[in-house]
């Protein structure tokens, strides 16, 4: 598995980006993930995406992070947001977004974050046992989504 750094523009990121909000409109019934996303949120020093790819060069994993302090939906100064954590089906089990969480996670800490942060839903249960096991426990509910009943917000100091 080779992970690179790509921006979040980049045309894989596209391709797996439309297929995790495929993803989440099955699991949840909506349009999917409406959180407000920019390019230049995930450029260093301030954020990172990466992108798994496998021994044919097709990307399978990503995952990024951005800057977010205080801004009046919960965060914290210092705070990095997880965001786009995803395995395409074909290889989920194997690894891959433990993998990318601990290079996100590294590169935060890095950068200067205290803690990473993230938003997912009941709705996904693999991705909550991902970030319990990985050491993060729930939060004070932040983000677009901190209103909705199914929102799970979680932390881990970095």
């Amino acid at each position: 598995m080779d992970i690179r750094r790509v921006p979040f523009d980049h045309p894989d990121a596209v391709k797996l980006n439309d297929l995790v909000q495929v993803e989440y409109q099955i699991r949840y019934g909506d349009d999917g993930d409406a959180t407000p996303l920019d390019a230049a949120d995930f450029e260093p020093p301030n954020g990172l995406y990466l992108i798994a790819y496998d021994e044919q060069g097709a990307p399978v994993a990503s995952g990024g992070w951005r800057a977010q302090d205080t801004n009046g939906e919960g965060n914290l100064d210092g705070d990095a947001e997880l965001k786009r954590m995803f395995v395409i089906e074909q290889v989920r089990g194997r690894g891959l977004a433990r993998r990318v969480l601990a290079a996100l996670e590294g590169d935060a800490r890095a950068a200067g974050r205290l803690r990473m942060v993230l938003e997912t839903g009941t709705e996904q249960p693999e991705a909550i046992a991902l970030y319990t096991s990985s050491g993060y426990e729930p939060c004070a509910k932040f983000g677009h989504y901190r209103h909705y009943d199914s929102s799970r917000c979680f932390a881990k100091p970095l």
